[in-house]
């Protein structure tokens, strides 16, 4: 069966590139509800000495174009989110040794997440935005890691930690943007979106 690219309104219809169910919680918590939510298989293998910064703009890149090329003539919005200390990527924590190893290298410093965005409008136009939050853990004891690694709240998550929830109370300073640290910077976001004419929740947003 073929989907129309074009809802009632007449607009083309707005994809959301992800499978995070926190990326589409955001965007609901400002009133902009994608047309449909295709998440992209690529590979997300970091290449040899790749840094945090070009491998998240990377991937919300192959992201868009890899649904954008699935779903044609639609606005394709992507994101990644990467944890990066000093020069090293953080993995997606699928166990919890990866999970602790991450919690241990970050308690008591500040690292960086970066959330790349990837706008694709229906003639092909790409459009980015990147958001780079620092973000400082207390001194982590091996209590407090034993008791985050049982809440299994790290599953999936880059860095091994998820900021809105337990792991908020283990956040000391942090700058830049909080919903950029949750899965998607929301003003950069909007920026996109209304820079390419999106019918949706305008604050007037002026860059």
């Amino acid at each position: 069966m073929t989907v129309s690219s074009l809802p009632v309104s007449g607009r083309p219809l707005f994809i959301l590139a992800s499978a995070s169910p926190r990326r589409a919680a955001l965007l609901a918590s400002i009133g902009v509800v994608p047309d449909r939510i295709v998440p992209a298989d690529i590979d997300e293998t970091p290449g040899k000495a790749e840094l945090p910064r070009p491998y998240a703009v990377r991937m919300a890149t192959e992201k868009a174009q890899k649904v954008a090329a699935q779903n044609p003539n639609c606005l394709v919005l992507s994101a990644d989110t990467v944890v990066g200390c000093g020069r090293r990527i953080l993995p997606k924590a699928e166990t919890p040794d990866q999970a602790r190893a991450c919690l241990a290298l970050i308690s008591g410093r500040r690292h960086r997440v970066l959330t790349a965005m990837t706008l694709m409008a229906p003639d092909g136009r790409i459009s980015k935005a990147l958001s780079q939050t620092t973000v400082t853990f207390k001194r982590l004891s091996p209590r407090e890691i034993d008791a985050y690694i049982q809440s299994g709240e790290w599953s999936g998550r880059a860095g091994g930690y998820g900021i809105q929830g337990r792991a908020g109370a283990l956040v000391k300073t942090l700058h830049g943007s909080y919903t950029g640290v949750v899965g998607l910077d929301l003003y950069g976001a909007m920026g996109l979106l209304n820079a390419a004419g999106y019918a949706g929740i305008d604050f007037g947003h002026s860059g």
